[in-house]
């Protein structure tokens, strides 16, 4: 199956089976609050496969470092992404350039500061 190669899938899932362990330990009983997390796990995953399938393994990489800086960024630069993707604007897989080019265009103005000493 090509699910299990994706390494963040992977991760994805072994971090909800130890969430799903942890629950079970503790005696929490709630299928609700099970049924909720099972759906935003799905999504998730779904939102995962979508971006694995969207970008090369280069603009994948570079959006997992931007995830560790500015997951405010990530999360939008995905949704721009993954909206392009479902309204058939995209041509080809999104590289490196082009997802650089629209981080430029989605990073807030970095606000330059000058110390000058008297």
């Amino acid at each position: 199956m090509a699910y299990q190669s994706d390494p963040e899938l992977a991760e994805l899932r072994r971090r909800r089976t130890q969430q799903l362990q942890e629950a079970q330990a503790g005696g929490v009983v709630d299928p609700y609050a099970a049924a909720r997390q099972a759906e935003v796990d799905r999504r998730e995953s779904e939102r995962a496969e979508i971006l694995r399938r969207i970008l090369t393994p280069e603009a994948r990489e570079r959006l997992g470092r931007i995830r560790l800086a500015k997951p405010d960024v990530a999360q939008a630069v995905e949704q721009q992404v993954i909206s392009l993707a479902a309204s058939g604007r995209l041509q080809r897989q999104i590289d490196d350039p082009t997802l650089r080019a629209l981080l430029e265009r989605i990073m807030p103005e970095r606000r330059e500061i000058k110390i000058t000493r008297r």
